[in-house]
């Protein structure tokens, strides 16, 4: 029996009963794999920046791209929740832009939410689309997209005044109805805080075992991306070893003519082959 898609009222009832489990995915291989997997939250994050497109910052993609990738992944996507990453600039510079920018994540590429980081005036934002029907997921502690506003990519809220203020930024994120939020780069201590503090669910990404969930990249999890592991990251496969091998074997199959093989090529009856080789015959 199929199951049911998940909604975001199944995310919220998770917590303190299981942990909950999140993935990126960017195309629809992917996010099949991810979806039949059973993994409940799929991310199409803005590391498809990284991960993808081989670009240097999560800043340098846009709305067309992550509304690219979006639409695959919700093709694949039967069972688990998906949420579109709300790419730079696509939400912080005015409230209005922002809920109109989100509605494209959900009528366009049919996602069941989306996902703010941290920003100034973050909590204007998320009211706005929050009032317009559509299920938003905060971001706080790392936020790659203003990283270099938090003293770039550390962890945060390693001292008391930073610390508080992620307790109250995660209350407040609460408060406007985010049904979720995402916890980056924080002490395990400091994040049980938040989840011990919040009825909604966390997702923790360097956060500790105390967060109501974990979510991963997960081109980092198979081995897919060498520029840089972070310390919080898990390889549970390296696939690039395997995928190498794999194209060193057909180079060297095509070179010594040992591929296409028989059985993978198509035949003619002789009778037809020597109709069409009279028929050329000057």
């Amino acid at each position: 029996m199929e199951e049911a898609k998940i909604t975001i009222q199944d995310i919220a009832s998770l917590k303190g009963k299981r942990k909950i489990t999140m993935l990126t995915a960017y195309d629809y291989p992917l996010a099949d794999l991810v979806d039949k997997a059973g993994i409940d939250i799929i991310l199409v994050g803005d590391s498809l920046a990284n991960v993808v497109l081989g670009l240097e910052l999560t800043t340098m993609v846009g709305m067309q791209e992550m509304l690219h990738h979006s639409k695959a992944v919700t093709r694949a996507a039967k069972h688990s929740l998906v949420i579109g990453d709300m790419p730079y600039e696509s939400y912080q510079i005015n409230p209005k832009e922002a809920m109109k920018n989100a509605k494209r994540f959900i009528e366009e590429a049919d996602c069941d939410a989306v996902k703010l980081e941290w920003f100034d005036k973050c909590l204007e934002a998320a009211k706005e689309i929050i009032g317009s029907g559509i299920p938003v997921m905060g971001h706080i502690g790392l936020t790659p997209q203003t990283a270099d506003k938090i003293g770039g990519f550390k962890v945060q809220g390693k001292d008391i005044s930073s610390a508080l203020g992620l307790i109250e930024q995660a209350i407040e994120l609460e408060k406007c109805g985010c049904f979720a939020i995402v916890l980056e780069c924080i002490p395990d201590k400091i994040a049980c805080l938040i989840t011990e503090r919040l009825k909604i669910p966390t997702l923790g990404i360097g956060a500790g075992i105390h967060c109501d969930g974990q979510v991963l990249v997960t081109y980092d999890l198979l081995g897919l991306f060498q520029r840089f592991k972070p310390k919080f990251i898990k390889q549970y496969v390296n696939l690039s070893e395997l995928i190498e091998k794999a194209i060193h074997d057909y180079k060297r199959e095509v070179t010594e003519k040992k591929f296409p093989a028989k059985e993978h090529s198509f035949g003619i009856s002789e009778e037809e082959f020597k109709k069409i080789f009279i028929s050329l015959k000057p």
